[in-house]
């Protein structure tokens, strides 16, 4: 799963107000190249949105995000999300998603939440918010002490067309993360025409 989630070096992250959004946005993405996204948890659309897309688009690799508790981790899988993401580090949430037998990755901006997640059996985790908390610098202040543990990272938060070649130039990176592509505005606008364009950007960017 974690060379499924990172094969596209980035993870698009969406916030859906509507369920009927869903597919037209998962069209952009598709169109783009980016066949991956992050569904955020955020709104009272987004579970349904995320059965929609698993149901209707099953070419696309679907995750939940902003999973804060065990009974989101129920429900998320139970919509049919492959993966889920967190901001922070909660025990409670990874043992959840491992006994359901779920693909999780937390989230830790400090060595203190690295050492945790590694104890807990995490190996791909969301480096948040990246900028605020240090960004391309503190990822390669991490790898000194533990990039022979296998970790990799996502960072997310602050990253963008004008950073993420940077990013994705670091050894323990795997992909990033990101809206700029899929702004919750052009959802609600319906600018998915823009989306495609922006998500086509940033595709070329990875592999560029």
């Amino acid at each position: 799963m974690i060379a499924r989630v990172t094969e596209y070096r980035i993870v698009p992250v969406a916030v859906v107000d509507a369920a009927e959004d869903a597919l037209p946005l998962a069209d952009a993405l598709l169109a783009a190249g980016l066949p991956v996204v992050e569904v955020t948890l955020r709104t009272p659309a987004a579970l349904e949105a995320i059965r929609l897309l698993r149901r209707e688009r099953p070419q696309l690799l679907v995750g939940a995000g902003t999973v804060l508790s065990p009974d989101q981790v129920g429900e998320a899988v139970s919509a049919g999300a492959e993966f889920g993401l967190a901001p922070g580090l909660n025990p409670s949430v990874v043992r959840a998603a491992a006994a359901a037998g779920w693909f999780f990755i937390p989230g830790v901006m400090t060595p203190s939440d690295v050492e945790l997640a590694l104890e807990l059996g995490a190996r791909l985790l969301k480096f948040f918010p990246a900028e605020a908390a240090g960004g391309a610098a503190m990822l390669r202040a991490l790898a000194g002490p533990f990039a022979h543990t296998g970790v990799q990272f996502v960072p997310l938060g602050g990253v963008g067309p004008g950073n993420l070649v940077e990013y994705l130039s670091l050894p323990g990176v795997a992909a990033v993360g990101g809206s700029w592509m899929i702004e919750r505005s052009l959802i609600r606008a319906g600018r998915f025409g823009e989306i495609e364009r922006l998500a086509r950007q940033a595709v070329e960017l990875a592999r560029g």
